[in-house]
């Protein structure tokens, strides 16, 4: 239960940085097991190549439009939602292919989401202020942390 719980938090907190960069990591990797984890669920698609393939050029197109000036701050309400369903998304899916309850999984996803977030948010305008490094530096460190970590943790 502790791996699911860390997972589901882990890939939520990445939705939390890059929205579209948990259910594309997450997506390939269950659409490379072939297990039928999510077979006869609602969230059966994320199992799927194609899909798989959809969301990681998503992925790859937000990580590029992160540093583009005049994007919205990540802690607007329509990002922020869209963080907190992300993340949603994918604990759902993380509880349902163990079987799980995928309400629970869900809210532990949607709040891991959030609560990066804004921890996020707040640690690059410190960190940007304090040490006078422009704001897409510390977005491409970033956008590392998620690919490096998220490939780790959507293999548990």
């Amino acid at each position: 239960m502790k791996k699911i719980l860390y997972k589901t938090l882990a890939l939520g907190a990445l939705a939390g940085l890059r929205s579209l960069s948990a259910p594309a990591l997450l997506s390939r990797n269950l659409s490379s097991r072939n297990e039928g984890l999510l077979q006869n669920t609602p969230l059966h698609l994320l199992e799927n190549k194609t899909v798989a393939t959809v969301l990681s050029g998503l992925s790859a197109t937000e990580l590029l439009g992160d540093k583009l000036p005049g994007i919205p701050d990540r802690i607007e309400l329509p990002s922020l939602l869209f963080r907190g369903a992300s993340g949603a998304l994918v604990g759902a899916a993380i509880y349902l292919s163990d079987r799980k309850n995928a309400a629970e999984g869900a809210a532990l996803g949607a709040l891991g989401a959030v609560a990066a977030t804004y921890a996020s948010f707040y640690l690059r305008k410190s960190l940007g202020k304090a040490t006078g490094i422009a704001d897409p530096v510390f977005g491409a460190l970033e956008d590392a942390l998620v690919v490096s970590s998220g490939l780790q943790v959507a293999k548990m």
